[in-house]
């Protein structure tokens, strides 16, 4: 399921605007993919995917679509033109929606949904789902996308075990919530290192801040790279 999918993805976020490509350019060269999301794709727009994509990283579109069925399918086979690696729905959009986004993809796109945002914690997720954990909310809808024939989830390492463990090897896990041990964790609740993500079980890794923020972008994401390797056996 990993095969030829970059193992870390560097978030870039709106901040960045226009000079994205700038920032990237001390990444070049490096196995690395880009995360691009709601806000820099709504303000830069489809051509930023083409941008990134001849810079020679993959995409992640982080787009996390969630609407009836028919609105998603229509969205996806749009998303699905301009060739992302990656691209996400909503888990809690429910079974038909996943269904529908996974019949309307095409090309080498891995469709994959978010489970519980790294964002929300025990007491956030009390309002959403009474009575589960994050763990057990991510679980079910990490199962109920893999019976909709999505290639994986998005979840926070601190899930990617549990998830490993019943849904198998070959189901795609990608965690954002990774931070460096020295890093702040800005406005993630359920973190973990680099190192700790991969041995739970996640796949590809999603940084943003700690490379991004970083005052050596390109020694920060070896570093990060050099964390993976070492997880992996490398």
């Amino acid at each position: 399921m990993t095969e030829g999918l970059a193992r870390v993805f560097v978030a870039v976020t709106s901040d960045c605007g226009s000079v994205a490509a700038e920032m990237l350019e001390p990444l070049r060269g490096l196995p690395l993919g880009v995360k691009i999301g709601l806000e820099l794709f709504t303000r830069e727009g489809p051509g930023m995917v083409e941008e990134v994509k001849d810079l020679g990283f993959q995409v992640f579109l982080d787009l996390k679509f969630h609407d009836i069925p028919h609105t998603v399918a229509g969205a996806v086979r749009s998303a699905c033109l301009l060739r992302p690696e990656l691209l996400n729905v909503h888990a809690s959009g429910g079974p038909a929606m996943m269904r529908a986004a996974a019949e309307a993809v095409t090309g080498g796109t891995r469709l994959i949904a978010v489970t519980v945002l790294t964002s929300l914690d025990r007491e956030d997720l009390a309002i959403l789902a009474p009575g589960l954990t994050p763990a057990e909310a991510s679980e079910r809808l990490a199962a109920a996308a893999g019976e909709a024939g999505l290639h994986g989830v998005v979840c926070s390492p601190r899930e990617a075990a549990r998830i490993r463990a019943a849904a198998g090897r070959d189901f795609l896990i990608v965690t954002p919530g990774v931070r460096p041990a020295d890093s702040s964790r800005d406005d993630q609740k359920r973190v973990m290192t680099p190192v700790g993500a991969i041995l739970a079980g996640a796949d590809c890794l999603v940084v943003g801040r700690p490379i991004t923020g970083a005052p050596d972008p390109g020694a920060a994401a070896e570093a990060v790279l050099r964390e993976v390797e070492s997880a992996l056996g490398g």
